[in-house]
């Protein structure tokens, strides 16, 4: 199966990150994509609290994609928040926040962000059949 395509908003706010998390594993399960849901889960749940945070007065809602491509799951969360761009960073030992991306490029064949007008999109890919699993 492939060719699938699932897009949802949520608003902008705390309460939407469990919503988020609850979406990406139905999703998955409905898909039959079980072996992907931990890592995608992770995924969501670093890229949507910096939506919810740096988002924040410049719309009410910000959008989720899941889209099955051949051998890939894509994962997409776009805002209207166009002023920073997400950028890779090594936090210092110290440092309490900034781990994120890293934590997204160590789980992800590919990631990256993309412009939108307005906003930005930022989208990881995950392989649907990795080395080791069935």
């Amino acid at each position: 199966m492939s060719g699938r395509t699932c897009i949802k908003r949520f608003r902008v706010r705390a309460r939407s990150i469990s919503a988020v998390r609850h979406h990406v594993t139905t999703t998955l399960i409905d898909w039959k994509l079980g072996g992907l849901i931990e890592d995608a889960v992770l995924i969501t749940s670093e890229l949507t609290p910096n939506t919810v945070r740096h988002a924040k007065g410049t719309g009410d809602y910000f959008e989720l994609a899941l889209r099955r491509r051949s051998g890939i799951l894509v994962l997409e969360v776009a805002d209207s928040y166009q002023w920073q761009m997400p950028e890779l960073r090594k936090p210092a030992p110290d440092d309490l926040s900034g781990r994120g991306l890293l934590i997204v490029d160590a789980l992800s064949q590919h990631w990256g962000v993309r412009s939108r007008d307005p906003g930005k999109t930022v989208w990881a890919h995950l392989a649907l059949h990795r080395t080791g699993q069935p």
